[in-house]
């Protein structure tokens, strides 16, 4: 048994984990605690047995074969690596270049380059897979990093891309051009129930693993959201994409769109700032998940001169308004901060939020971990540390468990049983 110690010692172990996985010998992990995932306290003195991607072995004083390498983790707990449930790896943040300068001005093949440097910074910061809902006007671009990834050509979490995303007609952007011009747009433009199930079933031959519909937005700069999407539309997408296996997450800032993606049966529902205690009521009973994106809002106040002083501006205010209606409701959590508003790699920066506006550290980390994998349909084999999961694991410094902050001392990041970070 080859017994490891820090990070010098696991950076030693990479050239073998860059060896097919099942050709690896064993690892054990001794960190000083485990959160698993199953419940919102850590484990002091449990371990971790890996053979080739998957865990095999979980809790104290484990036995491993003579051919382990043993690594030591001291003063640091050890989890399920983190699940990103809305991000756009495609974008970066506004206060660098405007959403309407990236999907107009940005070259495809700049921006994809980009988009792969920020999924490394993601997999490095903790987060092993990422829901990225919708490319902003970069085409299918994420089903081709979402592959490279796959296929190992380049370091980055597991995606479930939804593509193009899906918008009304007229109700999008860019705008505030001359009509007559035909500008690209940053979703797919459909009308009426026969484009709705044409838009969805051409994203879903071109690699979506779900579909994203806009079931509100504004359809000229400064007026308020309102519903775009009818209820007939809505539901005709719903049904086709359910059809074909695929979850569908829906933007809805306004109670009335809220109520068309409930009642179509929408998988999740992003942002959601007009809800109210019955939608939020009416999403538990469905099992339907909210991700509220506070650090969205947090981070475009900050860019219009917002110090953080409070009250905040609306958009902060209505948010966290929503987020403990929904608390309060016992609606399903996704953790995800529209990621790409603000700086991919500082994905933490909604979990922080999320407790400061009132959820355990315990539950915020649930809700990054199984709450995300069970929302999305991987909880068979992500989000959980217990044997025969894919051994995709973080340690970090201290315990999260208690102080979110922690999340921000990732030391070590496991993917499919290969360790990526230290390098």
């Amino acid at each position: 048994m080859k017994l490891l110690h820090t990070r010098n010692a696991l950076a030693m172990l990479l050239a073998g984990a860059a060896a097919s996985p099942s050709l690896a010998a064993p690892i054990l992990l001794r960190p000083a605690a485990v959160f698993d995932g199953l419940g919102e306290t850590t484990h002091a003195g449990w371990q971790v047995l890996i053979e080739g991607e998957k865990i095999i072995a979980v809790g104290p004083a484990l036995t491993a074969p003579a051919d382990a390498q043993v690594i030591e983790l001291p003063r640091q707990t050890l989890m399920p690596g983190m699940i990103e449930g809305h991000g756009h790896l495609f974008l970066h943040p506004y206060n660098e270049t405007s959403w309407n300068d990236q999907v107009l001005h940005e070259s495809l093949a700049l921006r994809t380059a980009r988009a792969t440097a920020q999924a490394r910074a993601t997999l490095m910061a903790g987060f092993t897979t990422e829901r990225d809902l919708g490319t902003e006007g970069a085409g299918f671009a994420d089903v081709g990093l979402r592959d490279a990834i796959a296929q190992g050509i380049v370091p980055g979490p597991r995606m479930l891309v939804a593509t193009k995303a899906i918008v009304a007609e007229g109700a999008y952007g860019p705008k505030g051009f001359e009509p007559g011009i035909a500008v690209p747009q940053g979703a797919q433009e459909a009308s009426g129930i026969e484009g709705m199930v044409r838009a969805v079933r051409q994203q879903i031959a071109a690699g979506a693993d779900l579909i994203k519909l806009y079931a509100d937005y504004h359809y000229q700069g400064g007026e308020n959201s309102r519903p775009t999407l009818s209820a007939d539309e809505i539901g005709a997408a719903v049904k086709t994409a359910h059809d074909a296996g695929r979850p569908v997450a829906v933007h809805a800032n306004t109670a009335e769109g809220m109520a068309r993606a409930i009642a179509a049966g929408a998988d999740t529902i992003e942002h959601g700032d007009e809800g109210t205690p019955a939608l939020f009521k009416a999403m538990r009973d469905k099992g339907i998940g909210y991700c509220p994106t506070l650090a969205a809002g947090d981070a475009i106040a900050r860019y219009r001169g917002w110090n953080g002083r409070e009250p905040g501006p609306a958009m902060v205010t209505d948010s966290r308004r929503a987020f403990r209606l929904a608390l309060a409701a016992g609606t399903p959590i996704c953790m995800g901060g529209d990621v790409g508003v603000f700086a991919h790699g500082d994905n933490v920066r909604e979990m922080e939020l999320m407790q400061q506006a009132g959820m355990t550290a315990g539950k915020v980390l649930l809700a990054a971990t199984s709450g995300n994998a069970g929302l999305f349909g991987i909880g068979d084999r992500l989000g959980s540390v217990k044997p025969g999961m894919l051994a995709d694991l973080i340690a970090v410094e201290g315990d999260p468990s208690t102080n979110i902050a922690a999340l921000r001392k990732v030391r070590m990041v496991m993917k499919g049983g290969v360790i990526v970070k230290p390098e």
